[in-house]
């Protein structure tokens, strides 16, 4: 019997409320998605729809759309979950129960300030050798590209302190 692959949890502590927080990583994923993080050419948006079972999804300049997963947990401000749908060369798959899931954690941690911790979990989902090869792309020290865009989204998207 195999180990199981272990989760790649990174986190960022961004300044801004909680509630701004979650809104900016649900409404602007394009401000924080790396961009060699493509299923589809010319990509023009990235929508996440914010209601259980909704996708999250990426739309091309000709108008095709492919979904990255399906959201199976939508708790603002605290906690978004959703699956991944990553395959083998990082490519994409149509289907749920072989996709892992990023867990979204927002924790307040003072009046304008957010722990915000990016989950990747249960990576076996996607079966070896796979799972061995996403945690090792993911493996790394935090925050990480994806949280270290998103925190510099956050700045974007706050008012600026005077």
């Amino acid at each position: 019997m195999s180990e199981a692959t272990p989760d790649v949890a990174k986190s960022v502590t961004v300044e801004c409320s909680i509630e701004q927080a979650f809104a900016i990583f649900a409404e602007h994923p394009l401000d924080w998605w790396p961009e060699k993080h493509v299923f589809v050419q010319d990509r023009r948006s990235i929508t996440i729809e914010p209601v259980v079972g909704g996708r999250y999804y990426e739309t091309g300049a000709d108008g095709e759309e492919i979904a990255w997963g399906t959201i199976t947990e939508w708790d603002p401000p605290n906690r978004l979950v959703m699956t991944w749908r990553v395959g083998p060369g990082w490519q994409p798959i149509y289907e749920d129960t072989k996709a892992s899931f990023i867990k979204v954690d927002f924790e307040a941690t003072g009046p304008n300030t957010t722990k915000v911790t990016l989950t990747h979990a249960d990576l076996d989902r996607h079966g070896q050798p796979l799972a061995g090869q996403i945690y090792g792309a993911l493996n790394g020290p935090s925050p990480g590209d994806t949280l270290a865009k998103y925190a510099t989204a956050v700045l974007k998207h706050t008012p600026a302190k005077v």
